[in-house]
């Protein structure tokens, strides 16, 4: 219970004629005693806060960047009406910066025995789950001179999923599927590896692809057709060690993989291929295994919703004999890590061959833009000090994408913007070659 800035006002002005008429105890008596009367009266007449009832519904999840409801229902089972002002507290991070006061706080006047909801409406800033602290309501009398306060729990949780901006990319990608494929309109004949059917000849047709034995047994000159590998096995690992903090822009590495691994498990599973995921560092962060074509991004989605970058050197060893297991038979095993030389010198390069003598390796690297901006910088001393610095940083990586590719390894090194469609067309150009 307190008391209301109206209580302190009329203190404030009774005392003014009580200093110049009648100075003394007897003043202050006339004036405070008839106040404290109406406050104490306002606070008999205040509806208890502690007997509300309060229930939540709303959305369960949002993605990031997106807002999501939330619905309190505000409960008022005593005889006497509600009127309050309500603060639904919510950790920072689950509103625009300078938003949370006008989003966290609301005013409600409730009758007595019905009830009321107030929207609380969240707009998050970052991944991960999202609860509800405590909801503090204060009751006011009808004078508005005395208050009640109290607070309740009231559980909630709203996971905030990773935004997938690269979904643009999609159409693009399945159409250049598609492509592969033969099922387009355009004069292309469908790449790939695995036999599809026979047709006739027609003129423009590689000769290569006549089937003589079909041939003799009928009239027409017969071509086999292809179709790209079906039903290949597809594993995206996330490193989530130190490496994935360092922050490119706005965000850290961590959620530019994230970003190209939801967007090649569209892919991946539009083409009829089996996606899992592991995320792991020191030990195993998110697993998803044998999920369904239609259900594979929605449970991908929510297991990186959670995901966060630790501060911890990745263990090269049990991720690769994690890889192994989560694997066990022939796969495409997407590496969504660094390329930064000491890591892969010392710890993946020792450990590769274990997965490059059964797997098809592909690794994808998120590039620093302002490395390339640097690179180009003139002008001055520092500047040109600046773009060496660059210069060497970019050689090294160059270097070290080499070694991998000596290995049998396919590299991607883009920025962030640029990855996951080049991680995309990367994963088509090896199965157009049959390499899955």
């Amino acid at each position: 219970m307190a008391l209301t800035g109206r209580a302190a006002l009329i203190a404030a002005l009774g005392s003014l004629p009580v200093g110049i008429w009648d100075p003394g105890w007897s003043g202050l008596l006339a004036v405070n005693a008839p106040l404290a009367m109406a406050c104490a009266c306002d606070f008999a007449l205040a509806a208890p806060v502690r007997r509300l009832g309060l229930t939540r519904d709303g959305d369960t999840s949002v993605r990031l960047g997106d807002t999501a409801d939330v619905t309190l229902t505000v409960t008022n089972p005593s005889r006497r009406p509600l009127r309050a002002h309500l603060r639904d507290a919510w950790p920072p991070s689950s509103w625009q910066p300078g938003t949370e006061t006008t989003g966290s706080r609301h005013r409600l006047t409730v009758p007595a025995g019905e009830r009321r909801r107030v929207t609380t409406r969240l707009r998050p800033t970052r991944r991960g789950d999202r609860l509800a602290d405590r909801v503090t309501i204060r009751s006011y009398g009808p004078l508005g001179l005395f208050t009640r306060q109290g607070t309740h729990r009231v559980p909630w949780t709203v996971r905030v999923l990773p935004p997938f901006t690269s979904r643009k990319h999609l159409p693009s990608k399945l159409a250049r599927l598609r492509e592969l494929d033969g099922r387009t309109s355009v004069l292309t004949r469908g790449e790939g590896t695995e036999f599809d059917s026979l047709r006739e000849y027609v003129p423009g047709d590689d000769t290569r692809s006549i089937d003589w034995r079909a041939t003799a047994r009928q009239s027409a000159v017969a071509v086999r057709t292809w179709r790209p590998e079906r039903d290949r096995h597809i594993l995206l690992v996330l490193d989530t060690g130190r490496t994935s903090a360092g922050r490119v822009g706005d965000a850290p590495r961590l959620d530019a993989s994230m970003d190209a691994a939801l967007l090649l498990a569209a892919l991946a599973s539009r083409a009829g291929d089996r996606v899992d995921l592991l995320a792991y560092d020191r030990r195993v962060r998110a697993l998803v295994q044998g999920r369904t074509a239609g259900d594979v991004l929605p449970s991908l989605v929510n297991a990186m919703a959670t995901l966060e970058p630790e501060l911890v050197e990745t263990d090269a060893r049990g991720l690769t004999a994690t890889a192994r297991r989560t694997a066990p038979r022939r796969s495409l095993i997407v590496l969504l890590t660094t390329l930064d030389a000491a890591p892969i010198e010392e710890g993946l390069l020792p450990v590769l061959p274990q997965l490059t003598q059964r797997h098809a390796i592909l690794l994808a690297s998120v590039a620093d833009p302002r490395v390339a901006h640097m690179a180009k910088a003139r002008g001055n001393a520092e500047a040109v000090y600046e773009a060496a610095s660059a210069a060497q940083a970019q050689a090294e990586r160059h270097r070290t994408a080499e070694q991998l590719r000596r290995h049998g390894v396919t590299v991607v090194d883009a920025t962030p913007e640029d990855l996951a469609p080049a991680l995309a067309d990367a994963y088509l150009a090896l199965k157009a070659a049959g390499r899955l």
